[in-house]
């Protein structure tokens, strides 16, 4: 077995918690997608539609590298990028299904950009 084939019950809970989440964030994203295919009215589809491509990009991110964050360093990013796209995509479809205020997004938008660059930073290091 080579080192990055690991089985997910060798990993500790956190990185399996974080594969997991970005997992159902993917499938939540289909679901929104479809939504906004299907029912949404036209004004309302681009914004969704945007909140489904973040949601999904960055559940699979999660899946994908969650199992190989070994250091704090990456699994605290991964964490930050779960709570950013949550805030962000999060806030897109809660505006629109719930008319709550789209004033958090940049924060959203602000903690992914900066999750990105610590896990950047982590991966250089390895």
């Amino acid at each position: 077995m080579n080192a990055s084939a690991v089985p997910p019950e060798a990993l500790p809970p956190y990185p399996r918690a974080l594969a997991a989440a970005g997992a159902v964030l993917a499938a939540l994203a289909v679901a929104l997608s479809a939504y906004a295919a299907h029912v949404a009215d036209p004004t309302a589809q681009s914004r969704l539609q945007t909140a489904a491509v973040f949601a999904f990009g960055h559940g699979v991110a999660l899946a994908a590298l969650a199992p190989r964050a070994r250091r704090r360093l990456g699994q605290l990013a991964l964490a930050a990028l779960l709570l950013g796209v949550l805030v962000f995509a999060g806030g897109l479809a809660s505006a629109y299904f719930v008319g709550t205020s789209t004033r958090l997004l940049p924060y959203g938008g602000s903690l992914m950009i900066l999750a990105w660059l610590a896990y950047a930073a982590d991966a250089v290091r390895r």
